[in-house]
C-alpha cells in the first residue's frame, strides 16, 4: 500500500474543481457520517497546472493498494467523464503523507 494521487485536469478555475470536491467525496464515501474508518482514506489539493495553461487541477490523494487505486481512477473517471482527463500516478509530495498515517491508526497498525 503507497499513497497515490488520482489527478484531475481541465477546470478552468478553482470554483469549478472546488465544485467538484464533494460529489468524489460521497463517490469515495457514501455516507459521511459512518462508523468506522472509510475503505481508503483520501484527500483533495489543489495545483496550477503552469503558465502555459490558466486552468488548475483537482488532486485526490488516496492510501492504497495499486489495484485498488486503478480501481479508484476508473470510479472517478466515470464520474468526472471526459470533459476532466484523469491520471493515476504515485505521490510526487509530501502533500498525502497523513493518509499513511491514519490508515495505520484506523486500523490498528500504529
Amino acid at each position: 500500500m503507497q499513497i497515490y494521487e488520482i489527478q484531475i485536469h481541465a477546470f478552468a478555475g478553482t470554483d469549478a474543481a472546488l465544485a467538484l470536491q464533494e460529489p468524489l467525496a460521497r463517490l469515495l464515501c457514501p455516507v459521511e457520517d459512518h462508523d468506522g474508518p472509510c475503505e481508503v482514506p483520501w484527500g483533495f489539493t489543489l495545483r496550477d497546472t503552469g503558465a502555459d495553461d490558466p486552468g488548475c487541477v483537482l488532486v485526490l490523494g488516496i492510501f492504497a493498494s495499486a489495484e485498488k487505486a486503478a480501481e479508484v481512477r476508473d470510479w472517478v473517471r466515470a464520474f468526472v467523464g471526459e470533459a476532466h482527463p484523469t491520471v493515476l500516478r504515485e505521490a510526487v509530495t509530501d502533500t498525502f503523507d497523513e493518509l499513511a498515517e491514519q490508515y495505520r491508526i484506523e486500523h490498528g497498525e500504529g
